[in-house]
């Protein structure tokens, strides 16, 4: 059983089992055939991944090709900082995009806007990636390298508010370690997506600040199970983990965060349990 399996199973089982029920709050959510979205949740969750020990992947189902695309999204919002989904490989985002072929002002849109940022050389304007790559190299005892892409004053412009909308990036010796803030999670379908993700975000920082891998500390503010995904979870959650270590393999040695591609990403060690078929998963909207 990995970190993943272990944190995934102990978290779906304490939503099941103490939840709170959104029935009667006239949810936002739609089902395809336009029935609520309801769901039980539970407030406040954290869980803790040692990346540096081992890449958090859950076996409980496939997840081969689930990274690639996962990455692919990360680097799209933190690399590309693109908010348009011709820019994205997977097709993920096309029910959010507007006639422009954008998500307006969401995500990728956000970590290109520049700010004046104070620096050792004075005041440099920079967006927030660029801001946090400078501050690992040049101040990395700092307790202020931070993003946040919710951005109240053009909330109305964005066709979708962040999920996973602030990072904290703290090095403690010569460990990069990083504090995601994410304010609503769909446990079946989001969870181990974005765990992922973050954790080869993870890497690469580490890896261009030429700093070791730390933890990855997943802040969750309502973390939730679909009521048409809970049979799903079940089944999961009751299937056998398989006792493996994954680990993330970068075949691309470069220093520069914007030469990182997709296919550099080799996961090494990984197996799961094929037994285990959902089929389609119904998606909430």
């Amino acid at each position: 059983m990995t970190q993943a399996d272990e944190q995934f199973i102990k978290t779906c089982k304490e939503i099941l089992k103490n939840g709170y029920s959104s029935k009667g709050t006239n949810v936002r959510t739609r089902w395809e055939d336009g029935e609520e979205a309801n769901y039980i949740s539970i407030v406040g969750v954290q869980n803790k991944y040692d990346v540096g020990k081992e890449f958090p992947m859950i076996t409980l189902r496939n997840n081969t090709n689930t990274i690639k695309r996962a990455i692919d999204e990360i680097l799209w919002i933190w690399q590309k900082k693109s908010n348009k989904i011709s820019d994205l490989n997977s097709h993920i985002w096309d029910q959010w995009a507007g006639e422009d072929g954008t998500i307006g002002k969401a995500y990728g849109y956000q970590m290109a806007e520049k700010y004046e940022f104070k620096t050792k050389e004075g005041i440099k304007k920079m967006d927030q990636v660029d801001y946090c790559l400078y501050l690992l190299k040049n101040d990395p005892s700092s307790r202020r390298i931070m993003t946040n892409i919710f951005n109240h004053s053009e909330l109305k412009d964005m066709n979708l508010e962040p999920c996973a909308y602030g990072t904290q990036w703290l090095v403690k010796d010569g460990k990069l370690h990083l504090i995601l803030n994410q304010r609503s999670q769909d446990m079946l379908t989001a969870n181990g997506w974005n765990v992922m993700q973050y954790a080869a975000l993870l890497h690469m920082f580490a890896q261009v600040s030429n700093l070791e891998v730390g933890t990855l500390t997943h802040n969750i503010g309502d973390c939730h199970i679909y009521d048409r995904h809970i049979p799903l979870v079940e089944k999961l959650i009751s299937a056998e983990a398989i006792d493996v270590h994954p680990q993330l393999k970068i075949n691309n040695k470069t220093k520069d965060f914007y030469q990182f591609k997709v296919e550099d990403f080799e996961i090494i060690g990984y197996d799961y349990n094929k037994e285990i078929k959902l089929g389609k998963i119904p998606v909430a909207i």
